[in-house]
């Protein structure tokens, strides 16, 4: 008997979007079934469905087909061949051009070829169409189509924008996103020439053009950026793709698949490495041995002996002695750091070894026993049940690194990087994250996912990544226990893990916990948990789950194996993934009613067409679906100001103002000029921006009564931060090696003055301005380090006066001043509980205290700052192994002496840029609707239940 359902308090976070890559992840049209032609005998073939594609020509899905092609030719070329004879129904003018052969999955007689969409020769992100083929009797016959072929492209291939000016605003990009909303001593350069620890902290690397398909299309160069999180330490494997028009970085997420969301802790500078080539010399003999795993029990392990040495090691020659000479290896990187290993392979590791065939207590404890019988687990899972060999269906290697450390310190994760399996070492509750087979099922099968559907890391489509890999890492744990899908704890992930907690208290997540569009998504921008990853990833999860519980596991796992691998690619979302599901199951030959559990599944948790527009909030609305990305939102005498694209996302950013009391219309500010015009800010007379050009940004004004823009400065370098009052423009600029200043132009300055003076010693940040002050944090030698401070400039007078501190902060936050007082975050404790106070001086420097302390209970964990005469509101994002609606970014109001503190609104998923108005009115962009939205309320909302 089914167990009731339970709905525990526990979101999944969902995309935002308008944000980012968000507003290509469109949901499938309704279900459209031709009627079929009458006709004697034989009886009539079976009706022709069609999934209208949206945004394009070219159908989403075609099913019931049975039209014959070429039986000899490649399966590409057939498939190709196929798609050009139906130019009527698949819009595709010329296949054999525009649609290059990405991989074939063979299946007895099956085939299924993936084809890459490409616009006048350059790759379109996500764009892939599938044609699935039958071959029986010397005849081969096409049954169905599936996939994204974005017809609408007419985008022009030729880049205005070089790839060394791409790399360098990708890496610019992302230290911002990382790091830039903080100043620590990481930004201390200490000699001339020298750059701060944080520009050595990343590095790019172009990886050629590639058409984004929103609207007309969106020409843009691809760049990883790879290194440590400037302020954290965690490892950066960042995709960004700059538009290579103008410059701006329109998309950027994290290409590191971890298992628990945010990465943990500090890791050090890079080393690059290469990974292990497959040996060409002969084998060493396959042997057979056995371990210990943490939980107790005793397993056999496949493993090899090196005759020269007498030596047994961790390395499986035997599953894939049929098929090639690569292995199952794992590794102990238990020297390693995770920034060492994550996006290269780390020199000088070593496989596990031991002297006999039966490894003792220490492969044990490192994870190393239950890392590579689980390996061995997961490959038989897939080639028995699903006829596949190893990740990439090749063969190819399999390598486990196993006990990564942080600075030889625990290490809570586990992740897939594209090229291998890391597991962190544990801590005194976590044992090493090896040690839970359906995290080393979650983590390999992100490598089947890569290798087949390559579902984008990104809001849903990430969010489906999740969701696949947690589907199937349950399924391989709970079929080799044995325990009953019907068993309370049957739906946990990582629920082995702990060492003195409850499963249910330990795990990770919940497949079964009852998680619905309506009630439990969460919008967030790409900067959070890649738009919802791993928040959202239990809506689908969980569908999937009550469908196995229902049909059983063979079944069920055969389905999504097949929706996978055959019917879902890159950009799928969530109705996307319920269309490839049930026609995968029908595919299957499933019963009628069979199919409808499938669609009862996908019911309960929401995953219906037009999902998405049930959603909203409890403020008021001032702009909607802006869909834009990192650029902020500010507020000044009585108006706002923010960038907003079009419906689509497809064209650059465009200013637009309007009242902050929600009166009269929203101006558009900036020209359409091509170029993308961001970080706006006002003081209610004047609107300034930055524009975004092909070799360098223009700051640009215009006043709110109208009248022509006005050109103020010209950079080559980077800009954020910017705030007006009475034509005096302050901003933070960053220079080549990383050096930070917060600088101002007066009215009528053809130049820059810097508040620093522009030492390259000193760095300035987190500029505010009010009633001719401006504050910034500042960074500046001391007599046996660096300092840090807050620094208040008076422009009538140009005193300076650095204010008193109450401790040494590791880090400071963004700056507020108000007519009486300034106000910053800090941080005593950075890499430690992530909490942050909120410290007030007087302008003249004194009577320095917290009015919200960084070590008091329930703490703020702060991100951003904003300041009126009788308020001061926070941005607070609380660090967590877990994402959850908890943890996302909410705004937070103090009055000016602390004495209160309120949320501002109840509404769930994230809320960002915070920009006081006046009195206790706050604008910001929210992200509940799965828009990003800028919204208002005059007052907080209370104590949200």
């Amino acid at each position: 008997m089914r167990k009731p359902r339970h709905n525990q308090a526990r979101p999944a976070l969902g995309v935002t979007r308008g944000t980012g890559a968000a507003a290509l992840l469109a949901a499938a049209g309704l279900l459209i079934t031709a009627v079929p032609a009458q006709a004697a005998t034989p009886p009539p073939a079976p009706p022709v469905e069609v999934v209208p594609g949206e945004d394009t020509a070219t159908p989403a899905l075609v099913e019931g087909l049975r039209e014959p092609v070429d039986a000899k030719a490649a399966p590409a070329d057939a498939a190709r061949g196929h798609l050009a004879a139906k130019e009527g129904r698949y819009r595709i003018a010329e296949p054999g051009r525009d649609l290059a052969p990405v991989r074939t999955l063979k299946r007895g007689a099956d085939e299924a070829v993936r084809l890459q969409q490409k616009h006048r020769g350059v790759p379109v992100l996500g764009g892939q169409y599938v044609v699935r083929m039958e071959t029986s009797g010397g005849k081969r016959v096409v049954t169905g189509t599936s996939g994204k072929y974005f017809t609408g492209l007419t985008t022009g291939t030729e880049a205005a924008v070089t790839e060394d000016v791409a790399v360098r605003r990708a890496v610019s990009a992302t230290a911002a996103r990382l790091g830039n909303s903080r100043l620590t001593e990481a930004d201390a350069i200490r000699k001339e020439g020298e750059k701060s620890q944080k520009a050595q902290a990343l590095t790019g690397t172009a990886g050629g053009l590639v058409v984004i398909p929103r609207g007309d299309g969106v020409l843009a160069r691809h760049v990883t950026v790879r290194g440590t999180n400037p302020v954290t330490g965690e490892p950066v494997l960042e995709e960004v793709y700059v538009d290579a028009r103008s410059g701006f970085p329109v998309l950027q997420y994290s290409g590191i698949k971890s298992v628990t969301g945010p990465m943990a802790a500090a890791a050090r500078p890079a080393r690059a490495g290469t990974a292990p080539a497959a040996a060409d010399e002969p084998a060493a003999p396959a042997a057979k041995g056995s371990g210990l795993r943490l939980d107790g029990a005793r397993v056999d392990l496949e493993l090899s002996l090196d005759a020269a040495t007498g030596r047994y090691g961790m390395i499986d020659h035997a599953r894939m002695a049929d098929t090639s000479k690569n292995t199952l290896s794992t590794w102990d990187a238990s020297s390693q750091d995770v920034g060492d290993v994550s996006g290269q392979w780390p020199s000088g590791i070593k496989v596990f070894e031991s002297a006999t065939a039966e490894f003792g207590k220490a492969a044990t404890e490192a994870g190393a026993v239950d890392a590579h019988w689980a390996a061995g687990q997961v490959y038989d899972y897939y080639r028995k049940q699903h006829g596949r060999n190893g990740l990439d269906g090749r063969g190819s290697t399999v390598n486990s690194l196993v006990g990564v450390t942080l600075f030889g310190g625990s290490y809570v994760n586990a992740f897939w990087d594209g090229q291998k399996m890391v597991y962190g070492s544990g801590d005194e509750e976590f044992k090493p994250l090896s040690a839970d087979l359906d995290v080393v099922g979650h983590e390999m099968t992100h490598g089947v996912v890569e290798n087949t559907a390559n579902l984008v890391y990104a809001g849903q489509s990430g969010a489906l990544n999740e969701a696949v890999a947690d589907y199937f890492g349950n399924a391989i744990d709970v079929t080799a226990s044995g325990r009953s899908m019907d068993d309370p704890d049957a739906g946990l992930i990582g629920e082995d893990l702990c060492r003195t907690k409850s499963a249910r208290d330990c795990a990770l997540r919940d497949l079964d916990d009852g998680a619905t569009t309506s009630k439990n998504f969460l919008g967030v921008t790409f900067g959070t948990d890649n738009g919802g990853v791993h928040l959202n990833s239990t809506i689908f999860s969980g569908a999937l789950w009550d469908m196995r519980q229902d049909l059983g596991g063979e079944l069920a796992d055969r389905i999504v194996y097949k929706a996978l691998s055959e019917y879902m690619t890159p950009l799928d979302g969530f109705t996307e993934g319920r269309n490839a599901v049930l026609a995968a199951a029908k595919d299957l030959g499933v019963t009628a009613k069979q199919r409808n559990v499938v669609k009862r599944s996908f019911s309960a948790h929401g995953i219906v067409p037009g999902w998405e527009d049930a959603l909203g909030v409890d403020t008021d609305r001032l702009l909607g679906k802006l869909n834009i990305s990192g650029t902020g939102a500010q507020a000044g005498g009585g108006w706002w100001t923010a960038s907003q694209s079009n419906d689509d996302g497809s064209e650059p950013y465009s200013v637009y103002a309007g009242r902050a009391d929600g009166s009269g219309h929203p101006k558009l500010i900036s020209p359409n000029d091509g170029r993308f015009h961001v970080y706006p800010a006002t003081d209610g007379r004047n609107v300034v921006w930055v524009a975004y050009g092909t070799t360098s940004l223009d700051i640009l004004s215009r006043p709110l009564a109208g009248g022509p823009i006005k050109k103020l400065y010209t950079s080559t370098g980077d800009i954020s931060g910017l705030r007006v009052e009475n034509g005096v423009v302050v901003f933070e600029s960053f220079g080549f090696f990383g050096d930070r200043h917060v600088a101002y132009l007066r009215p009528g300055d053809t130049r820059p003055t810097y508040a620093d003076g522009g030492s390259f010693f000193l760095a300035t940040a987190l500029p505010s301005i009010s009633q001719g002050r401006i504050a910034y944090a500042k960074l500046y030698p001391g007599e046996t380090g660096y300092l840090l401070g807050v620094e208040v400039l008076d422009l009538k007078t140009g005193t300076k006066t650095l204010t008193g501190q109450l401790g040494e902060p590791q880090s400071l936050g963004q700056t507020g001043i108000n007519g009486k007082h300034v106000f910053w975050l800090t941080d005593e404790n950075l890499n430690d509980t992530g909490q942050m106070g909120v410290r007030r001086a007087d302008l003249d420097g004194g009577s320095v205290f917290d009015i919200a302390p960084e070590a008091k209970p329930r703490a703020l964990h702060g991100v951003d700052l904003t300041v009126s005469e009788d308020a001061v509101t926070v941005s607070s994002q609380t660090p967590d192994t877990q994402w959850r609606n908890e943890t996302l970014s909410k705004l937070w109001q103090l009055t000016t002496d602390g004495s209160r503190l309120e949320r501002v609104s109840c509404n769930r998923g994230e809320q960002i840029s915070p920009a006081a108005v006046s009195g206790r009115q706050v604008v910001w962009l929210d992200g509940t609707t799965g828009f990003t939205d800028l919204v208002t309320r005059t007052r907080p909302a209370g104590r949200c239940g």
